[in-house]
This record gives C-alpha cells, structure tokens and sequence, in this order.
C-alpha cells in the first residue's frame, strides 16, 4: 500500500481540542510537577530549559559540551545527558540543573530513551562497533553493550517500554530489542538508514504502528508492529525548487515525527521545506503544514498535545505551534544548532 497526496481533513480541530494526556488528567505521580521542554544545542556547550506555560527560558544547564539527546527519569528528579564530548552519560539533578554524575560509555553516543520505570537508560552508540549501552539508573553504571550493525543513532522506547527499538544509519535497520530479556528480537530493514521514528497504539496500549523516517526520503514508512512488515509510506508536500533548503539536509529530509499525545495525529517535519506537516491517526489524512524555521531538526509535544516544540538548527531557534491552530505563536532563541529535545515533568520542589 502506497499513501500519498493525502486530502486536507476538515477535522482536525475537533480532534485535537480534547487531549488524552491533558494536564488535568496526568497521573496522580505526577501531579504538581514543573512541564519543561528540554532543548539541547548540538554546536554548544549547554542545555536550555523552557516553561511552556510562559515560553520563556527559566533553566540553563551549563558545562556540557555536543549534548546529542536528553531524557527525564520518571519521578522527576534526574535528567540524563548523552555527551558526545566526553563520550558519557551526564546525570543532573532537576532541581540545582547540575551535573551530579557521568557514566562512561562504549563509544561516541548519541540519542538516548528510558525505561517507563526508570532503572534503565538506553543510550545509542554511533558508528562501527556501536550498538545500545544499556545503563543502570540506580547503580549509576554501564552494564554492557548490544552491538547493532552499523551503530546506532536513535533509541525508541514502546509506550508500553516491551521493546527499545534502534535504528542505524549505517545499517538501514531498526532492531527491536526486548526490554525484559534485554536481547534483539528481530530487524526491518529499508533502503536507507533509520532516522527517527513514533509509534501509536492499541486500545490495550500494546503498539499497533511504528512510523519510521528514512535516509533520502521526505516523509515516513509505516510499519505494523505485530506483523512485522512495512504497509505503506507518506510522501510529504513539495514547494516549489526555489523555495526548497538546500543545506543542512545530510540525507534526511524529514528528520523529527511525533505522535500527539491523544493519538488522534502525526506530525512531521520537512528540512528541506521548512515546515512542520500533520497527518490524522488513525487514516494518515493530510492535515495541513506549519512554516517553521530553517532545517527544523525535532519536535516534542506538551502532556496535553495543545502545543509542539520544533528545533529549527539553522536558526538556533524553537517554534511554538498552537496544534488546533495549526500556527507558529513564538519564536524561542536558544543556543547554537538545537536538534534533540523533550518534554519533561520535573519535581523542582526543595
């Protein structure tokens, strides 16, 4: 099944007015926590913290070098740091924004995913001989290394956290690994290298799709999980040659895709266009775009799915959308070339 030129749909705002992961409805854990986006910037030397209830800046970790990806524990309290300069893992304490602990690694990192309890950091290491370092959150060590063909650039937890997947650039795989027996299950492979990916779910929340950016290809492939077969692909919109990028690319035209927090849609951004492009879940109906920045690189939603966060690189700023609205609302200046970030729920209380 090839999908393509998919219709604008006229409903989008009514399926994204009400989000399944609102702020009302988070977990009782969770409750009273500080939401922060977490940018990094991959050409500096730290990491941007920015409310989104305000969007502005309030937090600066310092001291940290070619940040390449950044993930929260789930209590709130740490946030974990891939330094490509250091080749460790960086642990910060939420509430000082201080480096507390660095774990060294196998290699050169960079992506990074976590355990939906915690005690586990997947970190991707790049290049020959690379593969997932798998860390021990609470014995804060590295326990050993699953070597993946060709390294591994992006790990992907399953919202159920059964599998982190990590995708090659090198190989043009992504391997599915089981979380509990900590070993790889199987791989799909496609033409070019893996880029990033998202998944969405099964009403028991078991993954149903996995949604996969490719190396020379402006859009994504959708893989059923289960099946363990690709079924289709989304070709995103073309502008005309004059208005395309033309730098930056480095064989990824689309290079960040999220799935919004009530599932109800798919976002995905475009290098070389420089846009943000929605697709409705679960038909992968044309929705619209957004024009972001230059060589928008990742994007992360807020808990309710009102607002999306997009990295532009070139630009060394962080476009707010307004998701209903289907419109950038503020321009956030961050540091140099930000790419990676997340959304986080931290316990900032003394």
């Amino acid at each position: 099944m090839m999908i393509r030129n998919m219709r604008p749909a006229a409903a989008i705002v009514a399926m994204l007015a009400v989000g399944a992961l609102g702020f009302a409805t988070l977990p009782a854990a969770a409750q009273g926590r500080a939401i922060r986006i977490v940018q990094t910037n991959s050409a500096g030397d730290n990491v941007h913290l920015i409310d989104p209830a305000t969007n502005e800046i309030v937090g600066e970790i310092t001291g940290v070098e070619v940040v390449h990806g950044v993930v929260a524990s789930p209590d709130g309290n740490r946030l974990y740091l891939s330094n490509e300069s250091t080749e460790e893992l960086d642990i910060v304490d939420a509430k000082t924004l201080k480096v507390v602990n660095s774990i060294p690694l196998s290699g050169r990192p960079n992506n990074v995913a976590i355990h939906g309890n915690g005690t586990r950091v997947y970190v991707a290491i790049q290049g020959r001989g690379g593969g997932i370092d798998i860390i021990d959150t609470e014995a804060e060590e590295n326990l050993r290394t699953i070597p993946i063909l060709g390294g591994v650039h992006n790990p992907f937890i399953t919202p159920d956290s059964k599998y982190v997947i990590a995708g090659s650039t090198g190989g043009g795989g992504a391997t599915i690994i089981d979380t509990e027996l900590e070993r790889p299950m199987w791989t799909i492979h496609f033409e070019g290298g893996v880029r990033p990916l998202t998944f969405d779910t099964n009403p028991d929340g078991s993954t149903r799709n996995m949604y996969v950016q490719i190396t020379n290809l402006h859009g994504f492939a959708v893989v059923d999980f289960n099946k363990r077969v690709e079924i289709g692909r989304i070709v995103q919109p073309d502008l005309p040659v004059a208005e395309r990028n033309r730098d930056g690319i480095q064989g990824a035209p689309a290079h960040g895709i999220k799935v919004s927090p009530d599932g109800s849609s798919i976002w995905s951004t475009s290098k070389i266009n420089g846009h943000v492009y929605a697709y409705s879940l679960p038909d992968l109906e044309y929705l619209g775009g957004v024009k972001v920045g230059t060589v928008p690189d990742w994007l992360t939603f807020t808990p309710d799915g009102k607002f999306l966060y997009v990295a532009n690189a070139h630009d060394n700023y962080v476009s707010v959308i307004d998701v209903a609205a289907r419109k950038e609302v503020k321009q956030i200046q961050v540091g140099q070339v930000p790419k990676r970030n997340a959304t986080a729920l931290l316990n900032l209380e003394q």
